[in-house]
């Protein structure tokens, strides 16, 4: 009796609890005047818990059982001086009540008690005493349930393990959560272990990855742990920048604002004491110089950047008196060198002050009146502002940069962002351009940097190939050159002039290695930024003759770094030519075949980009040959070249030999490169840019793409080229945007798709096998390949191809497969699946084990496609094929079976069963998706069952009862009398007596077990493809 009033006394505190927040501290202390007045604390406990029973079996979230679970964590807690003992067994023994829940079968109770641990330990205060035993037994609840199957426990369990995750005795839970992140699916448990994960070596790596998480919220709370938990100086040069650099250029506007909170609230307050040059020198920027540039934009955005009276380049222009001690002796004396963070800080804010000058100097244009007048003024108050910062005339902007550039490559940098400032720079007076245009010259004319080695050789400093050897260094002195020169026709006049120099000891053949280079990273600098070839003729030096009397010599030089700056020169001449020349495109198809890995890349690319620029006919016709006349919109196969071969004839045409450089006997010494570039890379590179625009070039046959496209697809999963991760990353971004950009890229995947799996399919078209396992891990490859490509074909077109219809149709109806109706039959998966369907026909009866794998194979991708009711003729016709192709794998009983159901729903779209296809619309069909298929069509519409013939074995009666009733239902049947009328007796084996008994049996367990037939297909759509197609190879 005294029980039950307890219950009820403790129930109605919790009732009020529940109400509001504000009551629960008095409901504490009422609680806990009701535990002293309790004869005993197990009877108490007892009652307590017994209480907090229905609480266990509520499934929804509400505020007040939120409230009760918070009231009932913080009485447990509580904890007073005069009744410490009494506190810490009553906790004791509800933590054993909830170990109990938590392992409970119910996933509600589990949830419950979960939750009620993770509170309690959260709150519970460090002076509470609780047995060992019951810690380490709350410790091994939760880690079993961090891998809890619902996701709030998981949730639950992380939290509580976060209290002892910084215990040297516990250092397991920190590898636990470690290693159960990166596989996790539930955001909420994903942010609960990063928050939950202490500031450590081992931790910071693995939050700054989840900075990439695909959840949003995800992304936010890593950027605070970081911001909360790791100062900037605790993090690597390489991680401060990969945060700033992802964080800065995340999509998600909340994120970004999360980044930029952290490194003004964080890094740039308390760090930097606000100054963001300080900033700037924790990022390296002379090697991260986008995220400097990222960095500066979102604080000049901000408007954090401050500019004091006084500060400006003008300061670093100084008096002799002025000079620096320690400076370099070769220093002009009147210039004050800059710091790299110093020289990007200044070419960022001239730059931010120029974008908002002429942005307001736009705005005042448009408006009128006042507004008008206010913009004019703040576009002038942004000029004067730089007026103020840059050099006060050009002479001491040209003193600066010289200064710079001679004081050695520890301020190359700072030259390269002073030389970016010239832009901003007028030189429209004639005596500020002729200095202005004497200075450049010097750039022009500037020695490559060398170094040499103990044994005399001279080895370059930089890439070998660009102006000062770096490409923003070229750029730089281009865009300068460009901005002094800025009359019609004066930058390529003053360029050439430069290479007639530099080339005089060329055409002499006087010149040594470097000065070839020199000469011609120049006129690949004149190449790149001239406008068109006629803006080149006429000058110091014919392009003629600087064709046949540098860039040619160059290309045989015998120094490699002078051959490839040189074949490169040869393709951007190519581009500027009208047609290109016969001795250049010679030369470019000489090295491509015969040079070293390092030329053939830029061979390739150069022969590439010239048959994308003039067409490859154009570039067969330079031969001198008329080999394009062959090229035609049939086109079903390429010209193999040798490139080992030296006998062999190389006058083939430019797509052929590019496709043949694809060949990984063509290509066995690409790694050898140093620059990490292939020529499969370089290739494969190429072509996925003329697939991706095949739609702008007309010239090239639209039968050369499904080919190129089943190579490539054939490269991506071949085990040849695992190790050229260029080509891996290029090719993974092409596939993923091609097929959903325009309806003709279905086309072309869909025509690819069988050359493709025979192309990776061992033991077809004359692929060589091996050893099981090899032949194993290449079938398990096609079948990815052909998962992938299935993947492409049903990602759905991007905006501008797709249209907007009504759809009148329920929900759950077949007229919602009608996703792409604008998509035609070539395009569309019903083309693919009478492709498909065709190929598996084309074999003969009798199979060999690697053509019955690869039949396999197709036809669990054919049932996996899906059709539109709009393609009555396909569906029409498939029907048909699917007749034909049941007999193919009668050896597969789940996969016969998925035909089968493949057939009834495509009886189920036919809108007109009666009606067939003539003879004239089949071959229509075929001929839109360009087939051929040598086939025999005239069978019934429905799928025929195979005849049994008589046995003379007598039979038990219940076995002829059967019988009976399988033929009385195919008397019944439309197609009975056609199927046995077409059947010759002769022709029938043993095969076709099982064959007929395993459909008799079927077509009886699916008229009575229909519920079994759906369990069935749960469990084959739980099997993997890949799995299955295994076990089908150890059966051969």
């Amino acid at each position: 009796m005294a029980d039950t009033e307890l219950i009820r006394n403790i129930a109605r505190i919790l009732d009020e609890a529940k109400t509001s927040n504000a009551a629960q501290h008095r409901k504490i202390k009422e609680l806990k005047l009701l535990r002293s007045k309790a004869p005993s604390i197990p009877q108490f406990s007892a009652a307590f818990t017994k209480t907090l029973l229905p609480l266990f079996h509520i499934q929804r979230r509400s505020a007040s059982t939120e409230r009760v679970v918070r009231f009932v964590s913080s009485f447990a807690t509580a904890r007073d001086s005069d009744s410490a003992a009494i506190s810490d067994e009553l906790l004791e023994n509800f933590l054993k009540f909830l170990l109990i829940g938590a392992a409970a079968a119910n996933k509600t109770a589990r949830s419950r008690a979960c939750q009620f641990i993770s509170e309690i330990i959260l709150n519970l205060p460090d002076d509470s005493e609780v047995s060992n035993e019951v810690w380490d037994e709350v410790i091994d609840s939760m880690k079993l349930r961090v891998v809890d199957k619902v996701p709030l426990i998981r949730t639950f369990a992380v939290r509580a393990l976060s209290r002892f995750i910084n215990d040297a005795e516990n250092s397991d839970i920190l590898d636990l959560l470690l290693e159960v992140l990166p596989p996790e699916q539930n955001s909420e448990v994903r942010k609960t272990i990063i928050l939950s994960l202490p500031p450590l070596n081992a931790t910071s790596q693995v939050i700054i990855d989840c900075t990439m998480d695909v959840n949003e919220s995800v992304r936010k709370v890593a950027y605070f742990v970081i911001a909360n938990k790791f100062p900037l100086q605790s993090l690597s040069i390489k991680l401060r920048t990969l945060i700033l650099q992802r964080g800065l250029a995340d999509r998600s506007p909340a994120v970004s604002k999360e980044c930029l909170k952290l490194m003004i609230d964080q890094w740039l307050a308390k760090c930097c004491n606000g100054d963001p040059i300080e900033l700037l020198k924790y990022l390296d920027v002379e090697t991260y110089e986008s995220v400097g540039e990222s960095v500066m934009e979102a604080l000049l955005k901000a408007g954090l950047v401050k500019l004091h009276e006084g500060e400006s380049l003008q300061k670093y222009v100084l008096s002799a008196h002025d000079r620096t001690e320690g400076e370099p002796e070769n220093c002009t004396p009147s210039i004050k060198l800059i710091e790299p963070e110093v020289a990007l800080y200044w070419r960022t804010v001239c730059k931010h002050l120029q974008m908002e000058a002429q942005a307001k100097g736009s705005d005042a244009a448009a408006a009128k009146g006042v507004e008008a007048a206010v913009y004019a003024a703040d576009a002038s108050d942004s000029n004067d502002l730089l007026d103020r910062i840059l050099p006060a005339t050009v002479s001491d902007y040209i003193d600066l940069v010289k200064a710079h550039i001679n004081a050695g490559p520890n301020y190359h940098f700072a030259a390269r962002q002073l030389l970016l400032l010239g832009e901003m720079l007028d030189f429209s007076d004639a005596t500020i351009r002729k200095v202005a245009s004497s200075f450049v010259q010097d750039l022009l004319c500037r020695p490559i940097e060398h170094e040499v080695d103990d044994e005399g050789n001279k080895i370059i400093i930089g890439d070998g190939i660009n102006l000062g050897g770096d490409r923003d260094w070229a750029d730089a002195v281009a865009r300068l050159a460009r901005k002094v020169h800025a009359a019609t026709g004066e930058f390529e006049v003053i360029l050439l002039g430069v290479v007639e120099e530099l080339a005089q000891p060329c055409r002499e053949r006087t010149a040594d290695f470097l000065q070839w280079m020199h000469s011609l990273a120049v006129t690949g600098l004149l190449l790149e930024n001239a406008k068109s070839f006629y803006s080149v003729q006429g000058r110091a030096i014919e392009p003629v003759e600087l064709l046949q009397s540098l860039l040619l010599p160059a290309a045989k030089h015998v120094h490699l770094d002078v051959q490839r700056i040189a074949v490169r020169c040869l393709g951007l001449f190519g581009l500027l030519e009208n047609k290109p020349s016969e001795e250049l495109v010679k030369q470019l198809r000489l090295s491509f075949v015969k040079g070293p890995p390092p030329i053939r890349v830029v061979a390739c690319k150069a022969l590439i980009d010239l048959g994308m620029w003039h067409g490859p006919q154009e570039v067969d016709r330079a031969m001198g040959l008329n080999l394009s006349s062959l090229l035609r919109e049939d086109k079903l196969h390429f010209s193999p070249v040798n490139f080992l071969d030296n006998a062999e004839d190389f006058n083939v045409e430019l797509l052929d030999l590019l496709y043949s450089g694809l060949e990984t006997n063509n290509c066995s010494n690409s790694l050898e490169n140093s620059d990490s570039e292939s020529v499969q890379a370089a290739l494969g590179e190429g072509f996925a840019k003329i697939l991706l625009l095949s739609d702008k070039y007309p010239r090239i046959p639209s039968s050369f793409f499904p080919l190129l496209l089943a190579k490539l697809i054939s490269l991506y999963f071949s085990n040849e080229t695992k190790d050229l991760q260029r080509l891996k990353q290029c090719l993974s971004v092409f596939f993923e945007h091609y097929a959903s950009l325009s309806a003709n890229h279905k086309k072309y995947l869909s025509k690819a798709f069988i050359p493709a799996m025979r192309l990776m399919w061992p033991g077809i078209n004359g692929n060589a096998g091996g050893s099981s396992v090899v032949v194993s891990n290449m079938r398990k490859r096609a079948v990815q390949a052909s998962k992938f490509m299935l993947q492409m074909m049903q990602a759905p077109l991007y905006g501008k191809e797709t249209t907007k219809e009504e759809e009148n149709d329920n929900g759950g109806s077949p007229e919602n497969l009608d996703r792409t109706p604008q998509l035609s039959v070539e395009c569309g998966e019903e083309g693919l699946a009478i492709r498909i369907a065709t190929e598996v026909l084309s074999f003969q009866a009798k199979k060999t084990p690697a053509e019955k794998s690869y039949v396999s194979a197709l036809c669990r991708i054919l049932v996996s496609l899906n059709f539109r009711l709009s393609e009555q003729e396909a569906i029409k016709l498939l029907k048909r094929l699917l007749n034909c192709l049941s007999e193919s794998v009668l050896a597969e009983k789940d996969l016969t079976k998925e035909l089968k159901q493949m057939s009834e729903h495509l009886k189920g779209l036919d809108r007109h069963p009666d009606q067939d296809l003539s003879e004239d619309e089949v071959k229509f069909i075929f001929g839109r998706l360009d087939l051929e298929p040598n086939l025999d069509l005239n069978v019934p519409a429905a799928v025929p069952q195979t005849p049994v013939p008589h046995s003379t074995r007598p039979t038990r009666s219940r076995r002829r009862e059967r019988h009976e009733d399988v033929s009385s239902d195919e008397e019944n049947s439309p197609t009975s009398a056609q199927s046995l009328a077409r059947t010759n007796p002769a022709s029938v084996g043993p095969r076709s007596q099982r064959a007929s008994k395993t459909a008799a049996l079927t077509k009886i367990t699916t008229a009575r077990k229909p519920a079994r037939i759906d369990e069935d297909d749960e469990e084959e759509d739980s099997e993997s493809d890949v799995t299955s197609d295994d076990s089908d190879q150890l059966s051969e």
